[in-house]
């Protein structure tokens, strides 16, 4: 998260992916298989990081509530294109608020409740709210306006029988989107299968790569994610993302002074970066460099006042001083 004056302007929170997928209790790749699918769209970004206001996280939030009622990412993705007459970003930034009922998604909003296809459903069901997704008074105050913009994935849809290469792109969609549910669903082992298949089907990119190294580093098998990371990194050298992924994972292998390097160099290329800041600031206090440890909790602070490390970071603060 971070917070920053812009052209004279102070920004409100911003929030990277792994900090929004903190906060609403989703893995990264869940979070990642929503932007890429249009349901969140950044507010910025610079080169491989991006960041999301406010209002991203209160569609983040619902989308957690609805995964969490037992819906897959894919059955996810298909209710709210019904719901939303074939825009799911229009559906999962509606106004008011959207249960599952009956297995499917309807939206109550202004005393009236729609179905799939902007169909007006008849009487309330006296136990909807009990089966409703899980509620978050702070964020369903909130109002997010309608998109105009079309997922880009459906004009790829429309035009692939006729471009060989658009339908490349969707058998790719198709294998990203597997490998997302997968993880979600903690089969981490098949989801790195998929994306491995995507590899092995076209010349690798480095957000695919990444993608598989994060994976294999969540499964445990660091040397297989050191070394993707690394490629990662190699196809794209200012993927901070991975650089800072990298450094994380050098720390568990022991490679302390690499590590060190690695974060401070994202660090220093992007300063607000305060995820980056918040690990530097860990390894930092281990090797007894007490200082600096101070020095970037203090920037992870100013960036990110409302993170779910924050408290942390404040008790680590408070002990070093």
């Amino acid at each position: 998260m971070a917070g920053r004056v812009t052209d004279g302007v102070m920004d409100g929170p911003l929030y990277t992916v792994g900090l929004m997928a903190e906060v609403v209790g989703v893995s990264r790749s869940a979070v990642r298989h929503w932007i890429r699918h249009g349901l969140l769209s950044a507010t910025r970004r610079a080169g491989s990081i991006e960041w999301f206001d406010f209002e991203q996280l209160v569609v983040a939030r619902r989308l957690a509530g609805l995964l969490s009622s037992g819906l897959s990412l894919r059955q996810l993705d298909q209710q709210l294109a019904a719901l939303g007459q074939g825009d799911a970003a229009a559906a999962a930034r509606a106004d008011g608020r959207i249960v599952l009922e009956g297995g499917r998604l309807l939206l109550y909003s202004q005393g009236r409740r729609v179905g799939g296809e902007g169909q007006l459903q008849l009487g309330f069901l006296a136990d909807a709210v009990g089966r409703e997704a899980p509620r978050h008074p702070e964020l369903d105050a909130h109002t997010v306006p309608l998109p105009s913009a079309v997922k880009a994935d459906r004009a790829a849809a429309d035009t692939s029988a006729a471009d060989p290469a658009a339908a490349d792109l969707l058998d790719t969609n198709s294998l990203l989107d597997l490998a997302a549910e997968l993880a979600a669903d903690g089969h981490l082992e098949d989801a790195c299968e998929a994306l491995r298949a995507i590899l092995q089907a076209q010349p690798p990119t480095a957000e695919v790569v990444f993608t598989l190294a994060e994976l294999l580093y969540r499964s445990g098998d660091l040397t297989a994610a050191r070394e993707r990371f690394y490629m990662a990194i190699e196809l794209d050298p200012d993927h901070l993302a991975a650089r800072a992924s990298l450094g994380c994972l050098l720390w568990e292998m022991g490679e302390h002074e690499l590590a060190i390097a690695a974060l401070d160099g994202v660090v220093r290329q992007q300063p607000d970066f305060a995820d980056a800041h918040w690990q530097l600031a860990g390894i930092l206090e281990e090797t007894g460099r007490l200082d600096e440890a101070r020095q970037h909790l203090r920037e992870f602070l100013s960036l990110a006042p409302e993170s779910p490390w924050t408290e942390a970071a404040r008790d680590r603060l408070d002990g070093l001083s």
